[in-house]
């Protein structure tokens, strides 16, 4: 007995293909400081409307389901991306070669970078998910604007709080610790809000186009279930 396979549109392929190239790309420049109104961020903060934007988008037009594979979809591609990286770190080169410390720097990482990586995205990315997902049942699917925004709050609190205390406790500085955390959360938030219209639009087009839009009623919400 052959098992029905479920089918997405290309216009769901092509959002995953980017979601994911936005997070592979953040791991790459994450090491690189920016200084935005004399306030220190790293780089990936660039990529983070476009990421979050699409994690709602995801979550509201075609649920919770697909949003969670997605989510874990990008997760075990950074994995990948890492250990191909720490692989190329530790092959043998020649003598000509002059640029290993540059290349160690930039793709390189540290165990404690790396784990606080992924689990505050694992967890920032869920709680928003989830929240979000809630909220639209609660609601009726009304007011977006304040489902994203709320969902934002709470997901990117944790995010923001779980990312730089375990990477940098113990080693800066309790003080610059809180204000990196206050800094990168107002930073997204703020993101999130300014974007807000564009999340409307793209979401609107989207249910119109695809003809689908999915309420997670009598979900559960075990994000270990794929």
């Amino acid at each position: 007995m052959q098992q029905k396979r479920e089918c997405v549109s290309e216009t769901f392929l092509v959002m995953c293909v980017v979601y994911t190239t936005c997070l592979l790309l953040s791991n790459l420049i994450a090491g690189k400081i920016i200084s935005i109104f004399n306030i220190s961020l790293p780089a990936a903060v660039i990529l983070f409307p476009i990421t979050y934007v699409l994690c709602d988008v995801f979550t509201e037009v075609y649920g919770f389901k697909k949003a969670k594979n997605v989510i874990w979809l990008g997760f075990a591609c950074n994995l990948v991306a890492v250990f191909v990286y720490l692989i190329a770190i530790v092959l043998p080169y020649p003598d000509f070669w002059l640029n290993q410390e540059a290349f160690s720097t930039v793709l390189g990482t540290t165990p404690r970078i790396l784990v606080a990586s992924f689990l505050g995205y694992l967890i920032g990315e869920f709680s928003n998910s989830i929240i979000l997902s809630k909220l639209k049942v609660k609601m009726c699917g009304k007011k977006l604007w304040v489902r994203t925004i709320l969902s934002t709050i709470a997901g990117q609190l944790l995010d923001s709080a779980c990312f730089i205390f375990i990477a940098f406790f113990g080693i800066i500085k309790i003080d610059l610790l809180i204000e990196m955390m206050i800094f990168q959360y107002m930073w997204k938030l703020c993101s999130e809000i300014v974007l807000t219209p564009i999340t409307y639009i793209v979401i609107n087009s989207l249910k119109a186009k695809e003809n689908i839009d999915v309420y997670d009623l009598n979900t559960k919400y075990n994000i270990f279930k794929l």
